[in-house]
């Protein structure tokens, strides 16, 4: 069937942008720190780690000095999906998550029982913001004959009026089997994940008119031209990436699916388009391989992430000290949210991907 697409008016988009523009401006720059004073926070962060009881749930995207902190101290670097049951499944009475809200959010709902604190609660994501719970639940309202899918991206009140969850490792196949059902899908809040989606299994996709800071800025046109100095290199694709961005990967997946597949490749250089935080965890995979991250639509003060996720960047040692010794930044999801969100997100967490 043909895609369907979110129709907003012009005023609807421009304030959508607006919010995430608004946002983003109050994001701080990172501050590196001394070597020195980075060990003895580490060293310090281990202590309370057993003190508490407490591990580290990481995303790719994160620092890698605490993404290698996680792992040294039991914890897990991760996406979001692996993430989610890692904190669903692990004995530590609290759990650490860094990362942003939304990811917090998820683990607390899933795990109510458990203490959640992340190092800061002003860490957000654009498509988050860009999909507000009121104006997507009256969205849905509207389209009362269509089964509501959002990506893991939103946060805990649009997961609510959901009735899955998914994430970029498993959207295509949740839509391919819903569409297999003859269900009609009501999609947010990324369209081009959503466009990446609908192409493939051709669901009949209703989109919400949303994207990620960092995937939309890479151009199609700067990988081709950084293909001519590489040209043995593969290219590697996040499907949150503008069409043309995709149609030119050599492997589109989520992060999991892409460090697969720079193992998998016979590739000795990969061209990257998605945040260089996967790096950390890409390079540990491919030790003799070289990687190239994606240019993007432009440098310095000229772009909007440079392919560095700002929000993922307010996660820090120093903050994430701060909230272990402190108890502070605990995440808190009313029990009505909670209740109804866990539905979707349990469908996530349940669902198996066919061979």
């Amino acid at each position: 069937m043909a895609s369907q697409s979110h129709k907003v008016s012009i005023a609807e988009n421009h304030r959508h942008k607006q919010l995430v523009e608004q946002v983003l401006d109050q994001v701080p720059d990172a501050n590196a720190i001394d070597s020195a004073y980075a060990v003895q926070l580490q060293e310090q962060i281990k202590a309370l780690l057993i003190e508490k009881n407490a591990v580290i749930i990481a995303h790719y995207y994160t620092d890698p000095l605490i993404q290698a902190l996680a792992e040294e101290t039991g914890g897990v670097v991760s996406d979001s999906l692996e993430m989610a049951r890692f904190g669903n499944q692990h004995a530590a009475d609290s759990l650490v998550v860094a990362g942003v809200k939304f990811m917090g959010e998820t683990a607390k709902i899933l795990t109510p029982h458990k203490r959640v604190l992340m190092p800061t609660l002003e860490a957000t994501c654009s498509l988050d913001v860009g999909c507000p719970a009121g104006e997507f639940a009256l969205f849905c309202d509207q389209h009362p004959d269509r089964t509501v899918v959002v990506y893991a991206n939103t946060s805990a009140a649009v997961k609510a009026r959901a009735d899955w969850v998914v994430t970029s490792s498993i959207a295509l196949d949740v839509v391919d089997h819903l569409d297999s059902l003859g269900k009609k899908i009501l999609w947010a809040p990324d369209k081009y994940l959503g466009g990446y989606i609908q192409k493939n299994t051709g669901a009949d996709m209703l989109m919400w008119d949303g994207s990620c800071i960092v995937h939309e800025e890479f151009k199609a046109k700067g990988i081709i031209d950084l293909q001519q100095v590489y040209p043995q290199a593969a290219v590697l694709v996040h499907p949150e990436s503008p069409e043309s961005v995709v149609d030119i990967a050599d492997v589109v997946g989520s992060t999991s699916q892409l460090i697969a597949a720079a193992q998998s490749l016979p590739q000795q250089q990969m061209i990257v388009a998605t945040d260089q935080g996967i790096f950390y965890k890409m390079q540990q995979a491919v030790p003799d391989k070289q990687l190239i991250i994606a240019p993007t639509g432009g440098s310095g003060a000229s772009c909007r992430s440079c392919a560095n996720c700002p929000w993922m960047g307010m996660n820090s040692l120093e903050n994430l000290h701060a909230c272990l010794k402190q108890g502070s930044n605990e995440i808190a999801v009313d029990a009505d949210t909670s209740a109804k969100a866990y539905k979707s997100l349990e469908r996530m967490m349940n669902f198996k991907v066919s061979n």
